[in-house]
């Protein structure tokens, strides 16, 4: 039995290795051309009628729905390579940035195509809950995606890393912002803020001790 696990375990690594050293191989550029396809697949399909009768809203939340997407993709990150020892860390910038411009999308959408009034804007910033969640999750993320960038971590320093974290705060406030958004109960919205709550979970000290 001690060896059937000792085989196991070694064929594991191997796999891992085999796929860190293909990972390594492949550069993390073409993210960004590949993340660019399905907003202007989307703003097409507005324009030709594809997206049914209120093409904005759905634009809306298909891009807000994407954005969660790569929220949660970013967050896959660190667990994958604790757990799994799968490294995807030199994609996890390209990643969060997508995620910062999908949800800058999803907000100009809302801003210039949707309510396109300044004081309504402001109104419903202020008095509609999920909108001002959803705007507190986008503030939140325009401090790191400016400083998504070298020069940011070697001048901020130790402080780059913690300014990062907000990340964990704003990915909940999306996913909040998803459940105070849809009308009644809904099992998808739920399963975003459940599947957040249990990435950041795994970064608690009693999960990262067990991996150890």
């Amino acid at each position: 039995m001690a060896s059937e696990t000792t085989a196991a375990a070694q064929l594991r690594d191997r796999v891992v290795q085999g796929i860190n050293q293909a990972l390594r191989k492949v550069p993390a550029w073409p993210l960004y051309i590949l993340g660019a396809i399905p907003p202007v697949w989307l703003f097409i399909a507005g324009l030709t009628g594809g997206l049914g009768v209120d093409p904005v809203k759905a634009m809306e939340h298909q891009m807000g729905e994407w954005s969660l997407w790569l929220l949660i993709a970013g967050l896959t990150v660190t667990p994958l390579r604790r757990y799994a020892g799968i490294n995807l860390l030199k994609f996890r910038r390209a990643i969060g940035l997508l995620a910062f411009f999908y949800i800058l999308g999803h907000f100009l959408i809302w801003l210039v195509l949707d309510v396109q009034i300044m004081s309504q804007i402001l109104a419903d910033i202020a008095k509609r809950p999920y909108v001002t969640v959803g705007f507190a999750a986008f503030v939140l993320l325009i401090p790191l995606a400016v400083t998504s960038n070298n020069w940011s971590v070697r001048k901020l320093g130790p402080a780059w890393r913690k300014l990062h974290k907000l990340v964990y705060v704003a990915a909940v406030l999306g996913a909040l912002h998803f459940v105070m958004l849809v009308k009644g109960f809904q099992i998808e919205p739920l399963i975003y803020m459940a599947v957040i709550l249990g990435l950041l979970a795994l970064r608690l000290p009693i999960f990262a001790r067990r991996s150890r």
